[in-house]
């Protein structure tokens, strides 16, 4: 379902510029220290520098080798970027070396990192710069910040560094595609973000100034406005692969069992991958019918080569054998890709999955899921998918998480346990409500200045949801009359299997509907987001009816790939054409596993 456009549907701007850009500023500081010289990169950084700059454009700028910084000592983020500097320049220093140092921090240099240089006392040894490289795009209409520590760094730690970076990020955009003329955002993230972004825009108005604005809609989005959507399983391909395999900065390891080689493959998915672009947005369940139809219309067209003279080979072999070759190449692998997604769900037990967290958001057979719930505990299948499961049916039954925590987990998830609270992914059932057992009996374990602290920070921040009656005032459990046909899709519920609509998503629908959040007080009450939620529609007399229909969402804290196919559909049905900014694509596992203190 590669949602052909409507013939109305606006046409998107060119993010091409963002890697020049990106390329361009990393080519001036490369140059700025002259001859042969050594990189050395933070892992997290290597998918997106080859997204941006390969190996070969690095040599060019006598980049002479290449080095991933993989150990992660036990130390705050800031500290950690200068682990392998630090021992570098006092080794030399040690060994009467004399070279040039230079510290480049992507995507923008703090305070603290100064500080930690002048503690170390090699702050007069080396430079410091900013890649200020905030923007990827990952395809035609998804950008990424490749921030994932912002889940956590914000939602959990309350840190807001990285905001500011969310706000030159928006300015970068309105710059180089003009103002905005209506800007929509709920959370309180959003509402920071944007009042940093306005007054970036202040302070240069000129700039924007007369310009057309080429995107009508900026929506901003808090993740912690809609945590259930990112709990769920996901069933669209593309969710699906990311879920199993893992996509990271837009492509994927497809290991031996997908290649049917020995070898692993790393696959960009994107738009150009034409089998890929048909099948991302679809429901799992009709893809293997897709491919198959595929193979056959391949096949038949390798088949005409049979009764051709010598001129029509030629011909055949010169313009369309090559390309037939390519589409052969990606459909063996999607097929692999497919194949094994459905041995590891088939091990997994994926309906009786599916079924418990369809009934968690319908509120039926609630102890049966429980009950599903604990033996999936006790078994020990997966402690992050345990944990996904427990937020799930805290989140959907408003905090009454019946799962007897104390009998199931041991005193080593209290610090997760402890965190999941105070994100609001497992919300309490009654305000008074802080310590369960287990927690009470490690708590005597440790001083009783600790205790404290620990009892402070359960007790602290605990958030009732209202799911129920949010899903109520927004219908977002579609009533269907028989079967759910999800070859042919009836509204974004498709993306669960017609069970549920992404609550992000219906926000999105309905606000853009209204114009407003006019119509959506309860909503945005029962939200506990009443101060947070905002309108600003300044500049749409200068808008055209076409960029009028284009729409920027832009995901603080991650989104996932169900609620991109999901607005994909939405813009198909209304005649809109969605962009994506994040600060990371996420799914479950990544959500967990932010909050967890369990080393895996």
């Amino acid at each position: 379902m590669a949602f052909p456009h409507r013939p109305d549907a606006p046409e998107l701007p060119d993010f091409s510029m963002l890697k020049r850009l990106a390329r361009d500023q990393l080519i001036y500081l490369l140059e700025q220290l002259p001859g042969k010289k050594d990189l050395f990169i933070e892992a997290d950084l290597m998918s997106p520098l080859d997204r941006i700059a390969n190996v070969s454009i690095l040599k060019q700028h006598e980049v002479d080798k290449l080095y991933k910084v993989e150990n992660k000592p036990a130390l705050t983020s800031v500290e950690l970027c200068f682990h392998l500097p630090l021992s570098l320049v006092n080794a030399d220093k040690l060994a009467g070396r004399t070279r040039k140092y230079k510290v480049i921090f992507s995507p923008q240099k703090f305070y603290a990192c100064e500080m930690v240089l002048e503690e170390e006392g090699i702050y007069g040894d080396v430079s410091c710069d900013e890649w200020a490289f905030s923007l990827l795009p990952l395809d035609v209409d998804l950008l990424s910040m490749e921030l994932p520590e912002f889940f956590r760094d914000y939602f959990l730690e309350g840190d807001q560094r990285w905001i500011n970076t969310v706000a030159q990020a928006l300015h970068l955009l309105s710059t180089l595609y003009g103002p905005f003329p209506n800007c929509y955002g709920i959370g309180r993230c959003a509402k920071m973000a944007y009042e940093l972004w306005r007054n970036l825009e202040e302070e240069e108005d000129g700039e924007t100034k007369g310009r057309r604005p080429e995107i009508g809609h900026i929506f901003l989005l808090d993740r912690d406005v809609d945590f259930v959507t990112a709990l769920c399983s996901q069933v669209v391909y593309e969710g699906l692969v990311d879920d199993t395999f893992r996509i990271k900065c837009g492509s994927v390891d497809f290991g031996p069992e997908v290649t049917s080689s020995d070898k692993s493959l790393k696959v960009l998915l994107n738009a150009e991958d034409k089998v890929f672009n048909e099948i991302r947005n679809e429901h799992f369940s009709n893809v293997f019918g897709f491919l198959s139809q595929k193979a056959r219309n391949l096949q038949a067209q390798y088949d005409r080569r049979r009764g051709m003279d010598i001129k029509q080979m030629k011909n055949f072999v010169s313009q369309e054998l090559k390309g037939l070759k390519q589409e052969h190449r990606l459909l063996s692998l999607h097929i692999g890709a497919c194949e094994s997604i459905m041995k590891k769900k088939t091990k997994q037990d994926f309906q009786e999955l599916i079924k418990t967290e369809h009934a968690l958001l319908e509120g039926f057979n609630i102890r049966e899921s429980t009950s599903y719930i604990e033996e999936h505990i006790d078994r020990q299948v997966s402690p992050i998918e345990s944990l996904r499961l427990m937020c799930l049916l805290s989140i959907t039954e408003n905090g009454d998480a019946r799962c007897s925590l104390d009998t199931h987990y041991g005193p080593e998830h209290l610090l997760t346990f402890s965190n999941l609270r105070r994100a609001g992914l497992l919300t309490e059932q009654a305000p008074g409500d802080t310590l369960t057992a287990v927690e009470s009996k490690v708590s005597k374990l440790v001083t009783d200045k600790a205790a404290g602290k620990i009892t402070d920070a359960f007790s602290s921040l605990a958030k009732r949801s209202n799911f129920r009656a949010i899903s109520k005032k927004l219908n977002l459990i579609p009533r269907v009359d028989g079967e759910y046909d999800l070859k042919v899709p009836r509204d974004m519920a498709y993306v669960f299997s017609g069970a549920y609509v992404p609550l992000s998503c219906r926000i999105i629908e309905q606000v853009l509907e209204r114009r407003s959040w006019q119509g959506l007080d309860e909503v945005v009450r029962l939200l506990n987001c009443s101060d947070f939620a905002f309108t600003d529609m300044t500049k749409e007399d200068k808008a055209s009816s076409e960029s009028l229909r284009l729409i920027l969402v832009v995901f603080l804290g991650g989104c996932t790939f169900s609620e991109i196919s999901a607005l994909r559909f939405l813009g198909r049905e209304k005649g809109y054409r969605f962009i994506f900014l994040t600060t990371a694509v996420t799914n479950s596992a990544r959500l967990m596993e932010a909050m967890s203190e369990v080393k895996a």
